[in-house]
């Protein structure tokens, strides 16, 4: 919360200088860590002058990798299931029926049918970090890749966090993860606008005029410097102060959140992924959320998390598939779409996968259960070499039999994107001992 103490006196608008002056606060996790606190600590580390992006869209529950971007034709029906492939524009390659628009922009993605490395846990750790949620745990575990940036580059514009998850809240709380900081501390817990820290951006008595009037309050707040000082409350408003009251002040980030400044037919194009289905204790298939990351990263945000869907498919498979995938595919295409067209598509890189795959045997209940010893994802955008499948799965989609690609591999590949050089680059940990952000190389077939 940022608050001014000030003197027993009353300012002109009628709010009085004794204890608190209000303004709003933006929260960011455990620890009290206000919004001027996560900027002095990414100041140490200097800010980057490349606007590079990720947009980490999260499969929570883990996506059917047989059902989705490698069709198993020739297994057996206790395996194959319901879906038949589709060509897409390159020659070659085929994927689900469900993803139509998607096959369209096959030259535009890449999709990976073999990865491997599942630890096997029903969380998103391993889509942000690329870590097993043990490693370094004594020290506060590993930081997810937003954290991690937002420690090496800090903000592109000081008004809009660099890291933004906008996963919806679950009721299996692993599932709406926007990465934890790991040993990097709260400072560097990713801003939620359904979490706390929107709900805190209140103004507590002072109209919208006066606080846009940034001279004038400046001005007060200098005039309240002695006794800030006599008071030792604060040791003055010092420029990351400033900079978290340049939040508050600006409206870039509320706008990039608003929808009803974008144009209508943009908007119809995403659609809003309704009616809900499959949900139970997952996300919501909100499509709106994938133009939302968009709109963020032209307003300075370098990474967003979200999560799509609830593919937890241990019963009904093929309607959930039918359901999430078809929804997938209209605000995906749309986004890869909508990045080409604003110039941003070399510059941000989308990653869409889950935690693990699912059984290759059909159970009794029309449902694939989990299964870690493979799994799948999807990439766009972000100057790689597009127009690829990479790896295979065997005949009954058990495992990996061509190019297998560790999930820290995929990790590696978002970090090179972003400009960010893993072989070399290395954060220290609370021991000062550095640490470096993956043990793999980025996908060689990618860059």
């Amino acid at each position: 919360m940022l608050s001014i103490l000030g003197s027993k006196s009353r300012c002109c608008d009628g709010i009085s200088r004794r204890g608190f002056m209000k303004i709003g606060g933006l929260s960011f996790g455990a620890g009290g860590f206000t919004l001027a606190d996560l900027m002095r600590a990414e100041a140490a580390a200097g800010n980057g002058n490349s606007h590079k992006a990720v947009i980490n869209i999260f499969l929570g529950g883990g996506p059917p990798h047989q059902d989705m971007w490698e069709i198993k034709t020739d297994a057996p029906s206790e395996v194959r299931g319901e879906f038949k492939p589709i060509k897409t524009n390159v020659p070659g390659i085929e994927i689900c029926e469900v993803f139509p628009q998607l096959a369209a922009k096959m030259d535009q993605a890449v999709v990976i049918r073999s990865v491997v490395g599942c630890a096997g846990g029903h969380d998103a750790f391993q889509c942000l970090t690329g870590w097993n949620q043990q490693d370094l745990k004594s020290i506060g575990g590993r930081p997810a890749i937003g954290s991690a940036v937002s420690r090496l580059f800090g903000p592109v514009d000081a008004s809009v966090p660099p890291n933004i998850g906008l996963a919806k809240p679950t009721k299996h709380a692993p599932w709406s993860d926007a990465g934890h900081p790991g040993f990097l501390g709260a400072a560097y817990t990713p801003f939620k606008p359904d979490g706390p820290g929107m709900k805190n951006m209140t103004l507590n008595g002072i109209t919208i005029e006066r606080l846009n009037d940034r001279r004038n309050l400046l001005s007060s707040i200098d005039s309240m410097r002695r006794d800030i000082d006599i008071s030792g409350a604060m040791a003055g408003m010092d420029v990351f102060g400033q900079r978290a009251l340049d939040v508050l002040t600006s409206s870039k980030l509320l706008d990039a959140l608003d929808l009803s400044k974008e144009d209508p037919k943009v908007v119809e194009r995403y659609g809003d992924g309704k009616p809900y289905q499959y949900q139970y204790d997952g996300a919501p298939t909100c499509n709106e959320q994938l133009l939302m990351a968009r709109r963020l990263i032209e307003a300075g945000v370098r990474v967003v998390s979200l999560s799509y869907g609830r593919w937890d498919s241990h019963s009904a498979n093929f309607d959930l598939v039918r359901d999430h995938g078809g929804k997938l595919d209209q605000c995906l295409s749309a986004l890869i779409e909508d990045l080409e067209q604003r110039g941003m598509l070399d510059d941000v890189t989308v990653v869409v996968w889950g935690e693990f795959g699912r059984t290759p045997k059909i159970n009794d209940k029309a449902g694939r259960d989990h299964w870690n010893k493979v799994s799948c994802a999807y990439l766009a955008g972000g100057g790689m070499r597009t127009g690829q499948a990479i790896g295979a799965t065997n005949r009954l989609g058990e495992e990996a039999a061509e190019r297998p690609v560790h999930m820290q591999e995929v990790m590696a590949t978002l970090y090179h994107n972003l400009g960010i050089d893993t072989a070399t680059v290395t954060i220290a940990d609370p021991t000062g001992r550095p640490q470096y952000l993956v043990d793999h190389e980025p996908i060689r077939e990618l860059i």
